[in-house]
């Protein structure tokens, strides 16, 4: 029961939620999600941190940045509750404007995007 409920949790949110669809097709480091999100780093990890308990990502660090992706062996539920939001969201037009932004964002380095939110 408790892997329901932390599933179930997990798909509450809409950040949560815009975050798992970004990471359909490739690994994001915090800061392009961050980016793409428009929250606090803080707030972002904190959501992150809550989809990785869900079991709906996993994480990768490389050097200074944490990558979050897609986990490649995960477990029946989670698999189902990820093919769900993408069967019903397909053609949301948050998605479909997440999906241009996450383009923008992908054009920048991650270590200037870093700089721009230290900034801010």
């Amino acid at each position: 029961m408790r892997a329901f409920l932390n599933l179930s949790r997990a798909l509450a949110d809409q950040a949560r939620v815009r975050a798992l669809l970004a990471l359909e097709r490739r690994a994001l480091c915090v800061c392009q999600i961050t980016a793409l999100l428009g929250l606090a780093p803080s707030t972002v990890s904190k959501h992150l941190s809550i989809l990785h308990q869900a079991g709906l990502v996993e994480t990768r660090k490389t050097g200074r940045w944490i990558y979050y992706s897609r986990p490649r062996a995960a477990a029946p539920m989670a698999r189902q509750a990820l093919a769900w939001a993408r069967r019903s969201l397909t053609d949301h037009p948050r998605v479909a404007e997440d999906a241009r932004r996450l383009q923008q964002i992908l054009r920048c380095e991650p270590a200037k995007l870093c700089q721009r939110q230290d900034r801010s």
